[in-house]
């Protein structure tokens, strides 16, 4: 399952980092708890828009850029688990004596 909130923290947590920002500065700019910030960087809190657009302007990063990568990240988690679906399925099928990969066995109690 995809969790909006974590990819949300993966991208506020790598935007403060390749700008060389501590969560104290980021807390200090945005008037956000440390701990909060700590929180919702680590996929366990939700982002209200309020907090979000603060996080943004204390980054100094428009909210649609930030948006947009996690709308990108998402889309990457949606095509792997849909990946891996397939691939279940095709296992199962393979499994199931389908002759998708060789002939089927049959058993016979005689």
């Amino acid at each position: 399952m995809v969790l909006f909130r974590r990819l949300l923290g993966d991208v506020l947590r790598a935007e403060r980092m390749r700008r060389g920002m501590t969560l104290r500065e980021v807390s200090a700019e945005a008037r956000v708890s440390l701990g909060y910030i700590s929180e919702i960087e680590r996929g366990q809190k939700e982002a209200s828009s309020e907090l979000l657009a603060s996080l943004c302007g204390a980054l100094d990063v428009p909210l649609s850029d930030v948006l947009r990568e996690v709308s990108d990240a998402v889309a990457l988690e949606e095509a792997a688990i849909a990946l891996e679906v397939a691939s279940l399925e095709i296992a199962t099928l393979e499994v199931g004596g389908t002759g998708l990969r060789g002939p089927d066995v049959v058993a016979s109690a005689a």
